[in-house]
């Protein structure tokens, strides 16, 4: 079957690691996964390939498309991108990693194409592997703890908050109206929606008893 795209979320495998930050873009493919679960038009089936990841079509904005979670861990990330566009006859432009950001506030997103790392090691692999970074990144913000001298390690280790937990839905379900519409309408129109997103505002429980 020829797909036209895959969809990449980062994230490191396993029970230990299901939710915490750096694993927001498993939890984005996980989202859309139960999405097409709900829905027999969009047709998912897992496809049993490879031990370096978790791979899945499903007919999502008009056409068949790849779903992937790598299971090499994040800092080789990058491998199991290669052999999916390897085998696949995918190219670069055709690929949409999703994955956390500590440069952005918890809640907000951004949508490019090529750029820097910014430290992130998942990205930095995938770099290596794909020979460019002329992909399309959904950059979902996880914020930088406020504390002085931070250990980053755990922080992107570390399970979200309570009360972030409960907006995860929405941004997850925001992203996918963004991916949704960039396949169907162009990287101008998502990028748009994407970057202008912010989740409701959070009520405290004196607000909630007013």
């Amino acid at each position: 079957m020829d797909y036209k795209s895959v969809m990449v979320g980062l994230g490191n495998p396993g029970e230990k690691y299901a939710a915490t930050r750096h694993n927001f873009g498993f939890m984005l493919i996980d989202s859309l996964l139960s999405l097409a679960a709900e829905r027999r038009n969009m047709r998912p089936e897992r496809l049993e390939e490879s031990g370096d990841y978790e791979l899945w079509r499903v007919k999502f904005a008009g056409a068949y498309r790849l779903l992937a979670k790598p299971q090499t861990y994040m800092n080789l990330s990058g491998k199991a991108v290669s052999k999916i566009c390897g085998r696949h006859g995918l190219t670069p432009d055709q690929v949409v990693v999703a994955h956390d950001d500590l440069d952005l506030p918890f809640g907000r997103m951004k949508f490019k194409k090529g750029g820097g790392t910014g430290g992130h090691n998942g990205l930095s692999s995938i770099d290596e592997c794909l020979g460019t970074n002329a992909y399309h990144r959904l950059r979902l913000g996880i914020g930088r703890p406020d504390q002085p001298h931070p250990d980053i390690t755990n922080w992107v280790l570390g399970s979200f908050a309570d009360k972030d937990v409960e907006i995860i839905p929405e941004i997850l379900s925001a992203a996918l109206k963004g991916l949704d519409i960039f396949y169907r309408r162009g990287t101008g129109f998502a990028t748009q929606h994407i970057n202008g997103f912010s989740p409701r505002e959070r009520k405290t429980p004196e607000a909630l008893d007013s």
